[in-house]
């Protein structure tokens, strides 16, 4: 039986190798996918992670966070993943006029020796489709992915909106997918 199985095993093998792949780089394996930790871009460190809840289920959340880079070549953030989240977007809040609004941002510069913050009133990341399984309290990981390619995680605790543990007001409450009629001192 057990020569059954290898033989078809490398039948099912010879089909994938013939496109110029090995059945491993042609097919990843679940676990081999989940296994896989992006490892983390030299120089460049994520501290002082934190996700806010919404206060109602279907607003959207926010993450803050520090990142550094203590040497090396510029590089930018180009996107952020938070896991139990269904969709991040790098904003930034502007002022024009007295009136402070959120706009989209593509990248975020990050430079040797600089510190970059993302934190209310400026840089943040809004969380949209935040799972049920995010509980203020636990932490979760948020991942950076920068222009190169490199990836940096680090963990991220886990807040209800308002900086605690208990409820408190909605910063989400007026947010909408165009981004108007944000309450920015709340953030």
């Amino acid at each position: 039986m057990r020569k059954l199985v290898l033989a078809g095993l490398s039948a099912l093998a010879l089909p994938l190798a013939s496109c110029g792949q090995s059945a491993d780089e042609a097919a990843p394996t679940p676990a081999a996918t989940i296994d896989s930790a992006p490892q983390n871009a030299p120089g460049v460190n994520v501290t002082d992670a934190v996700i806010r809840l919404p206060a109602a289920p279907g607003r959207p959340g926010v993450a803050y966070f520090t990142v550094s880079q203590g040497g090396g070549d510029p590089h930018a953030i180009a996107a952020a993943y938070v896991e139990g989240v269904g969709r991040t977007e790098m904003h930034e809040t502007v002022t024009e006029n007295g009136v402070s609004k959120m706009q989209p941002v593509k990248t975020v510069p990050i430079e040797s020796g600089k510190t970059v913050q993302f934190k209310a009133g400026g840089l943040h990341v809004m969380l949209f489709d935040v799972g049920d399984t995010l509980k203020a309290g636990a932490t979760t990981e948020i991942t950076l992915t920068l222009d190169n390619g490199d990836k940096i995680s680090a963990p991220a605790k886990i807040e209800a909106i308002g900086g605690g543990l208990g409820d408190a007001m909605d910063h989400s409450a007026d947010h909408s997918d165009d981004h108007a009629g944000h309450d920015m001192s709340e953030m």
